[in-house]
């Protein structure tokens, strides 16, 4: 009962008007900023590593990994087998579609952010999307940037930033120890031993690293996240080179899936549309989970960067939109979809009803060969360290949220803290997908008021691109 209603919420949040602000918006954007995604691409990943100067807290490059933390995580792997699993092939698709616009996107909220970013009296930064609609919007928009701050800090707490990630983590955990024993029973629901314990110690490293603020927090995803992101594309291209003959089948299927032309020829008009609709609003709705573009999160780990150029930072930040879909979302999509493309596994995978992270084993399994024990374990590593950094990062948007909210007061952001990690504790006993719609409906639910502002600002956006590239026409 619970999780139809969730469902039925999530259909509705990510409706057809949702979509299209958020496609629309990323397209008016790409026009004002004249493509950059396309024509500053190059330029934008020689500025990862540059050195920064100016006001602020972190350097470009700890901001990105900052923020790449939060992004990489179980919407890679397990989000893209929810996505392909309930809207089929076709929503690796529109996942891309959504990524493409939304760079430009990810470019100008980032931006923005860091014009309109407040440093405090003790010299630490606070900035976002709060901050970008009040002061860009004007005064008597700060309802919607408390609005978009409310959202946030639910996201963080009840769905993208704990249950999800640590769901993921814990069903990892599970299918690598599927022989753990079972722990205790709730209704129609098993629980092994693998998961219990799995919960448990997650729970603890969340509690020991989110005590210690946003320092720690970047700290750890310096490290972690280059390092697993490495191993995972590795881990992509090896599928790719063994499966290079399949390929262009599995690209053929992708795009017959996100158009509906194989029902067409079967001349069943309605179920087309439905099938396409599924495969767009899941592929756009686990793409923005993925990458998060246009949900501002992003904007709130670049504004504390040591910069006085907004542009120079928004160009950083837009690769980690580059990075998470079009090359690790893709590694995943594309390994699924090349085991789809044979009968047999296909047969099996209907059977079994495999989705999430268990989808994603079996076609890397399939698609590398063996008896798919390594290829668990080493998901289960990749997604352990993917989640956990997102649990790290989540924290900080949502405390950030809070502090624009409550006017900085910690005895609030302390209690949060608390919650949060009794949200990570929780978070192995819900479905995948229950915790994925619920997940859903918060994204889209920041999206919106976001969208709104960047849709309203994008002459501000237009205006700081061209006059920072008359300045320095090269990179310096």
């Amino acid at each position: 009962m619970f999780s139809e209603i969730v469902t039925k919420i999530d259909d509705f949040v990510w409706g057809i008007p949702t979509m299209v602000l958020i496609l629309a918006t990323g397209l008016i954007l790409t026009i004002r900023a004249r493509g950059i995604q396309f024509s500053k691409l190059g330029r934008a990943f020689k500025g990862i590593f540059k050195k920064n100067e100016g006001e602020g807290e972190l350097s470009g490059f700890a901001a990105l990994c900052t923020a790449l933390s939060a992004t990489i995580g179980t919407g890679n792997i397990v989000g893209v087998g929810t996505a392909i699993a309930a809207g089929g092939p076709g929503a690796l698709f529109w996942m891309w579609f959504a990524a493409i616009l939304g760079t430009a996107t990810k470019y100008a909220e980032c931006m923005l952010a860091i014009k309109y970013r407040e440093v405090k009296e003790d010299g630490h930064v606070l900035g976002g999307p709060f901050y970008t609609i009040e002061k860009g919007m004007g005064p008597k928009w700060k309802w919607l940037a408390i609005l978009f701050a409310v959202f946030g800090a639910l996201a963080g707490l009840m769905g993208i930033g704990t249950m999800t990630q640590v769901n993921g983590i814990t069903s990892a955990v599970n299918m690598a120890f599927s022989n753990s024993g079972t722990a205790f029973v709730i209704g129609e629901n098993t629980y092994s031993w693998a998961t219990v314990i799995g919960g448990v110690v997650v729970t603890l490293c969340v509690a020991l690293v989110v005590i210690g603020g946003l320092k720690r927090i970047s700290a750890v995803a310096e490290k972690v996240v280059p390092a697993m992101a490495i191993v995972y594309v590795f881990l992509g291209i090896s599928v790719i080179i063994m499966n290079a003959t399949k390929v262009p089948a599995a690209f053929v299927l992708i795009f017959k899936s996100a158009f509906g032309w194989k029902a067409m020829a079967g001349g069943a008009a309605g179920w087309v549309m439905k099938q396409v609709l599924d495969s767009m609003r899941k592929g756009i709705a686990r793409g923005i989970f993925s990458n998060e573009a246009g949900l501002g999160s992003a904007p709130i780990a670049a504004a504390p960067v040591q910069t006085n150029e907004p542009v120079e930072q928004g160009l950083v930040n837009m690769t980690g939109t580059v990075i998470d879909t079009l090359i690790v979302c893709t590694m995943t999509g594309l390994a699924i979809v090349l085991a789809m493309t044979n009968p047999e596994f296909f047969a099996q995978y209907e059977a079994a009803g495999w989705k999430g992270v268990e989808l994603t084993a079996a076609a890397l399994s399939w698609d590398l060969g063996g008896d798919g024990v390594s290829i668990q374990f080493l998901l289960m590593l990749c997604l352990t360290f993917f989640a956990f950094t997102t649990i790290l990062g989540w924290d900080y948007y949502s405390e950030k949220c809070l502090e624009y909210v409550t006017k900085g007061n910690m005895k609030v952001v302390m209690v949060y803290r608390i919650l949060y990690i009794v949200a990570v504790a929780i978070g192995p006993y819900f479905t995948v997908t229950t915790v994925f719609d619920i997940a859903d409906i918060f994204n889209g639910l920041m999206a919106i008021p976001n969208c709104i502002a960047l849709l309203v600002l994008s002459g501000v956006v237009a205006k700081e691109t061209k006059a920072y590239f008359d300045k320095y026409p090269t990179l310096q």
